[in-house]
């Protein structure tokens, strides 16, 4: 390191590292994951020249350039590993299930509105490829229609390359050919996803720890929040879970991580069983 700052960070340090981290966001970083906060803040201490993670805390909290830094260590802290069409079995039930009965009881209801939220949305291939089976699902129908995602983020640099909309093909891995072929275009090896999808989205900075920004959130029929709740303690995952029943509608779903349950997190929840997938209700 260029400026002396130490590689390891000391037990102390850690802990109050990690206390301020979960108070901010609610990710909570364990005892047995320490060497990742080493590893992810070494680079921010070098570049403000700071000599250890005690001098990083204090300018956390005091420096004038606190707010702007909060918002780079979330961008480090957190875990970006995504694609399109990730885990086909859930998409497949959202496609063919929870989505078509879901229209049916707003039309029934007399209004054509459906809002869907992806929290947790990262660089954008989550609430695209929403965008891209809502207009599967509704073809010509979809302009009749009031559709809106709103995808929301805790990093502002991924939510900067969700806007871009600009993809690798190791992003598109999963994707269908023929869905590549209709809403992206190619350009030099880059895929660059159709306005048409960009239009039924809204991206925005939000941390699932501050319960007056979910209330901004419009009311949804169906959230999205996979694998992320996975790093958060007990007590969050209770109060984010909480957050989402308030949020949805009456009959509304909520689809976590395939590999996340709410056991022992949330009783006020009725799941569903699909092959591949649990789906969770707020009942009606």
């Amino acid at each position: 390191m260029t400026t002396g700052a130490p590689a390891r960070i000391k037990d102390d340090d850690f802990r109050q590292l990690r206390d301020f981290i979960s108070a901010q966001c609610g990710i909570y970083i364990p005892d047995n994951r320490k060497y990742l906060l080493e590893n992810r803040l070494v680079n921010r201490l070098n570049s403000l020249n700071l000599r250890g993670f005690g001098e990083y805390l204090y300018y956390l909290k005091y420096d004038n350039g606190r707010h702007q830094e909060l918002s780079r260590l979330f961008s480090v802290i957190t875990t970006n590993e995504t694609s399109f069409y990730r885990n086909p079995p859930q998409l497949t039930i959202f496609q063919d299930v929870i989505l078509p009965g879901i229209m049916e009881k707003n039309r029934k209801a007399g209004h054509k509105r459906l809002h869907i939220w992806s929290a947790g949305c990262s660089t954008g291939e989550e609430p695209f490829t929403l965008a891209i089976i809502l207009r599967e699902v509704l073809k010509s129908e979809i302009s009749a229609w009031n559709v809106r995602i709103t995808a929301n983020d805790l990093s502002e640099s991924v939510l900067a390359a969700a806007r871009r909309g600009v993809y690798s093909d190791y992003s598109l891995r999963a994707t269908p050919k023929e869905v590549i072929k209709k809403y992206f275009i190619e350009e030099a090896g880059r895929f660059k996803i159709h306005q048409e999808l960009k239009s039924l989205i809204t991206f925005g900075q939000l941390n699932l720890n501050d319960r007056a920004q979910i209330k901004m959130v419009p009311r949804s029929d169906i959230i999205f929040c996979r694998n992320v709740i996975i790093y958060f303690d007990d007590a969050m995952k209770k109060k984010v879970i909480s957050s989402f029943y308030d949020n949805l509608v009456p009959g509304g779903a909520l689809f976590i991580g395939h590999s996340e349950s709410l056991h022992h997190i949330s009783r006020t929840f009725k799941p569903t069983h699909h092959p591949g997938s649990i789906v969770y209700f707020k009942e009606e």
